[in-house]
């Protein structure tokens, strides 16, 4: 096989530059130390999809022996849809499998590397790779939820709600759909005012814009074809949202829990109150961050 090309990063999003900043406004938090308990296992860089000469991994956080609760769930790093990296979910996963999930965390595409869609059917082929080893991983047939955080948190919503579509499967047929969506601070609707007033305020600059390949006025189908309110109906999964101090990274929230609603469809939404946009990075919220996804995947539907 030919050497991998190399590839265009972007390094813009890190956990260390986005602490630095947020301490500013946030005296109260800190970046969390990572601790194992005893038969607590991961699993790196495995792949799951080959693209040519470009191979795509994940890594996987699994509980100890005996510990499984048969449920898993793939995060979706964030980073504004061009950085990021999927170690930035390591300390939620940790947490997660010590509560006996089995967490999955792919690389994929980013924007300078591909845009809109490549990243979103890199994902979807991950949750297949999953799906495929469930026995291996101890987890119900039923039994893989999706999340993200930021962008992540849009694109899980948006490939959660999709996924009876088909709209972005890696093949004709695929059943990509999950248990349950976990939001933590994504957009819901590319197309609300909210999100508007901020995703397109730069036009083709905007981080959304420069994914998707234009503005809305320009690439208006492209947006509502990203945005996840497009596909809420009868078939969308349970949806938790935890949300920042900043309303703006939940745009459309109201709009998809009052469809979910109408459908019978169990969800709820978690407003931390103080937080900064990526409390999911930080002590003292990731703590919580966990117990509420617990709450809301242990909960009968």
């Amino acid at each position: 096989m030919a050497a991998q090309s190399l590839l265009p990063i972007d390094d813009s999003f890190n956990v260390a530059r986005r602490f630095a900043a947020d301490r500013a406004t946030h005296p109260e938090i800190r970046l969390p130390q990572l601790r194992t308990v005893k038969g607590q296992w991961m699993l790196f860089d495995q792949r799951y999809r080959q693209i040519d000469d470009r191979d795509l991994h994940l890594d996987i956080f699994l509980p100890p022996a005996g510990r499984s609760n048969g449920l898993g769930i793939l995060l979706i790093h964030g980073g504004a849809w061009a950085s990021g990296n999927k170690s930035h979910s390591y300390p939620l996963a940790n947490l997660l499998a010590q509560r006996g999930y089995a967490v999955f965390m792919p690389e994929f595409r980013l924007s300078p590397e591909a845009g809109y869609p490549a990243g979103l059917i890199d994902v979807n082929a991950a949750i297949l790779w999953v799906k495929e080893r469930r026995v291996e991983f101890g987890l119900r047939p039923d039994g893989l939820a999706l999340g993200g955080d930021s962008s992540g948190g849009q694109m899980a919503a948006l490939l959660a709600y999709s996924a009876p579509t088909g709209q972005f499967a890696p093949q004709a047929g695929a059943d990509t759909r999950v248990r349950a969506l976990i939001d933590l601070d994504g957009v819901l609707d590319m197309t609300d005012p909210l999100a508007l007033r901020y995703e397109d305020a730069a036009r083709s600059a905007s981080p959304f814009a420069r994914w998707v390949g234009g503005d809305y006025a320009t690439q208006t189908a492209r947006w509502r074809a990203a945005s996840a309110a497009t596909y809420v109906d009868a078939q969308s999964p349970p949806t938790l949202v935890l949300g920042s101090s900043h309303d703006r990274f939940t745009a459309g929230r109201v709009g998809v829990q009052a469809t979910l609603d109408r459908h019978g469809i169990r969800n709820r939404f978690v407003k931390l109150d103080r937080a900064p946009h990526t409390f999911w990075l930080y002590d003292p919220y990731l703590a919580r961050v966990a117990a509420e996804i617990d709450r809301f995947l242990r909960e009968r539907r």
